[in-house]
C-alpha cells in the first residue's frame, strides 16, 4: 500500500502507550493496533482528528505517501 501509517513513531516521540492513546481517543486497543501496524484499510476523519489532538500533531505526521515500485 502506498500510504504508510507512522503512528508508532509519533507515539514514541510523545512517550504514550497504546493503552493510554486508546483511552484518550476512545478507540479499542485492537483497532488502534490495526492502524498502528499498517493493517487498516481506512481511517475515519473523526478518529484521525482525535489521534492528532491526543498526540498534538498533524495528520501528515502520522500518514505518509510512499511511491510504490512499478512492475515492468
Amino acid at each position: 500500500m502506498a500510504i504508510v501509517v507512522n503512528l508508532d513513531v509519533m507515539m514514541a516521540k510523545r512517550k504514550i502507550s497504546v493503552t493510554e492513546l486508546a483511552n484518550k481517543v476512545d478507540i479499542t486497543m485492537a483497532n488502534l493496533s490495526i492502524l498502528k501496524n499498517n493493517k487498516a484499510k481506512a481511517v475515519r476523519f473523526t478518529t484521525l482528528d482525535a489521534i492528532c489532538r491526543a498526540l498534538d500533531c498533524q495528520p501528515g505526521d502520522i500518514l505518509e505517501y510512499v511511491k510504490e515500485e512499478e512492475d515492468g
